[in-house]
């Protein structure tokens, strides 16, 4: 069951945008819901919480609930287990299993966008989406990397999540764009979002980029230039090499070292 957390008016009628977020509660969620309640010109928002695992305290459902704007609403789905084969649910993505599946279809909105529990948009993030959007069937923002370790930006990202054929992913794999910058319009890209809920490598993720690759293959999208979301890197990411050294050429230290 999807349970409505917050907010007022009519949930039936579409809203302008939605915005689709798994989490293990962690603390971080709270900053990433923080940056969707300050979206700018965006119209009404729904944000739908899918809980994978409850690895936080749920008491930062209840701050959520108190500091959603009227032009918003939040929904929260927790099936009271996981999804995701790494908790032994059926799903072989293991960073929420089938939620992001479950609330692309469950969203009342066209326009959907992805935010992981531990990133975070910019003001202008959905407005930017939905102006790129018009006459496309996908649209991204680029994203600044963030520093694990005080969570400050560093640089933004201009060689691997930068679109169609671009980047050092473009050759081999015809680009590619992060979850976290991605909005598609659902009616448009219904078939692919089962692709959501498989995790090809073997750390259970790679759901991101059989994602990109169903999109750029059958349907049209575009980039609104723009880096408007934050993506904190991950240090035991096997492309973290890749980005200390372009943290370095944009003057910036980064000392996360790689945990395995």
């Amino acid at each position: 069951m999807i349970e409505q957390l917050a907010g007022a008016g009519d949930c039936q009628r579409p809203f302008d945008a939605a915005v689709v977020i798994p989490t293990v509660l962690r603390p971080s969620l709270l900053e990433a819901v923080r940056s969707v309640f300050a979206q700018r010109e965006a119209g009404r928002v729904q944000v739908l919480i899918g809980v994978d695992v409850a690895r936080g305290r749920r008491s930062v459902l209840d701050v959520i609930a108190r500091e959603c704007p009227e032009t918003m609403t939040v929904s929260v789905f927790d099936p009271g287990y996981s999804t995701s084969a790494r908790n032994g649910g059926l799903y072989s993505n293991h960073f929420g299993g089938a939620l992001r599946t479950i609330l692309t279809y469950a969203a009342n909105s066209r326009h959907v966008a992805y935010l992981d529990d531990d990133n975070w948009f910019a003001p202008a993030h959905l407005a930017t989406l939905l102006a790129a959007l018009a006459d496309h069937d996908w649209a991204h923002s680029l994203r600044w990397m963030v520093d694990p370790d005080g969570r400050r930006p560093m640089y933004v990202d201009e060689t691997e999540s930068v679109g169609l054929g671009a980047g050092i992913w473009g050759e081999n794999q015809g680009g590619f764009v992060d979850t976290n910058s991605l909005m598609v319009d659902k009616m448009k890209c219904h078939a692919v979002f089962p692709l959501w809920s498989i995790g090809p490598l073997k750390n259970g993720g790679g759901e991101d980029r059989l994602m990109f690759k169903a999109l750029s293959q059958t349907l049209k999208g575009r980039s609104t230039n723009q880096p408007t979301a934050y993506y904190v890197v991950d240090p035991d990411d096997e492309m973290h090499p890749h980005r200390v050294a372009a943290a370095l050429r944009a003057g910036y230290f980064l000392s996360s070292p790689r945990k395995s």
